[in-house]
């Protein structure tokens, strides 16, 4: 009797078919994800894309098969209509998953395929810093769109969810006062994205600091201070005020060194050694090196030494040897050509007779 009246019951044949579905669904998944990785492995990006969806399509596909099953079922069997609402929403937040996945699997993918840890990583510092901004900002739109949809399947909720997809469909327009720094802050990082004034690893000079862009998310850019602090600046700083990029079209950077020295002091010796400081300094990328007379005061001379680095990192080292290794030379050599404030002789005992005598005079 009790099995008569379990295969009886209204639900039974519902069940089965959901089992039987849900079972084709893992196997069609098991198959398709052996052959599809196997495929593509020769396909950085879309393997990386497959690989990231691997876990989420593995419930996406049986919640699938579980719909097409409801929807089947008689309209009068009971709670079919709150098992239809309870399994769309799970379909909608897998597929939601699913879309970020695969955005992020393809930017993964994409980013493996140009490293930028090599010595000229211009072009993969491009497409690093263009795939994690779009990426960021594809995956707010589908997260906005999956809630607004989810919203729309409730009938009291339904104007709320059509608002929110359609606010993400006018992005650009401001709704208020109080939107106003979120909407700049995205539009901004579109257009770092694609514009592009900065990457990831540029080094900058914003707001008299010298530093690397370590991180730009959806609304501020981190910049790791060469002192390890970090300066947070909002996304729409970038695109409305001015700043410093050492590395916009290339690493490579020409350092200044600037010396003073008396007058007295010979200009060919010191080239020679500044010749020799450079050659030997291993952070020289052999590309150009000069010493001029640049200034001249009434004391003393400005000298420049000017030499080239494959990055700024190594410019700032380059230039600190130089340095070092000139005023060195110089106190080594001709320390009497050092900067001082000299005073002769005959100046001295002509000033003093010149000047009025203040002694006291006897009453």
């Amino acid at each position: 009797m009790t099995k008569e009246m379990l295969l009886g019951h209204p639900w039974f044949p519902p069940l089965l078919s959901a089992l039987i579905a849900v079972c084709l669904a893992l196997i069609v998944h098991r198959l398709a994800s052996v052959v599809l990785q196997r495929v593509t492995r020769h396909m950085p990006v879309l393997h990386a894309l497959l690989v990231n969806i691997k876990g989420p399509a593995q419930a996406l596909l049986p919640l699938m098969a579980l719909q097409a099953v409801w929807q089947a079922a008689p309209d009068d069997l009971r709670f079919i209509d709150s098992v239809r609402h309870v399994n769309g929403l799970a379909l909608i937040a897998m597929a939601t998953w699913v879309l970020v996945r695969a955005v992020n699997g393809f930017a993964d993918g994409l980013i493996a395929k140009h490293p930028f840890d090599a010595a000229d990583n211009l072009q993969a510092r491009r497409v690093l810093t263009q795939t994690r901004v779009l990426a960021r900002s594809a995956n707010s739109v589908l997260l906005v769109a999956g809630v607004s949809m989810m919203l729309m399947t409730f009938p009291g909720a339904r104007q709320v969810g059509a608002s929110l997809l359609a606010s993400a469909g006018v992005i650009g327009i401001v709704a208020g006062l109080a939107a106003k720094p979120v909407f700049s802050n995205l539009i901004a990082g579109l257009q770092i994205a694609l514009a592009q004034p900065i990457r990831i690893d540029d080094v900058l000079v914003v707001e008299g600091e010298w530093g690397r862009v370590e991180e730009i998310t959806g609304t501020f850019v981190v910049l790791k201070i060469w002192d390890d602090r970090r300066l947070i600046l909002p996304l729409s700083y970038f695109i409305e005020k001015p700043f410093q990029n050492w590395t916009r079209t290339g690493s490579q950077l020409l350092g200044s060194v600037f010396i003073y020295a008396d007058y007295g002091m010979p200009l060919a010796p010191l080239r020679e050694e500044v010749e020799r400081l450079v050659k030997a300094a291993p952070q020289w990328d052999g590309r150009f090196f000069n010493l001029q007379v640049t200034d001249a005061t009434e004391r003393t001379m400005q000298l420049r030494v000017l030499c080239t680095a494959a990055n700024s990192s190594l410019a700032f080292d380059l230039r600190c040897a130089v340095r070092e290794g000139v005023i060195a030379y110089m106190q080594r050599e001709y320390p009497q050509f050092l900067p001082r404030l000299r005073v002769e002789d005959g100046d001295a005992a002509a000033n003093a007779k010149s000047a009025p005598d203040l002694a006291p005079q006897p009453a």
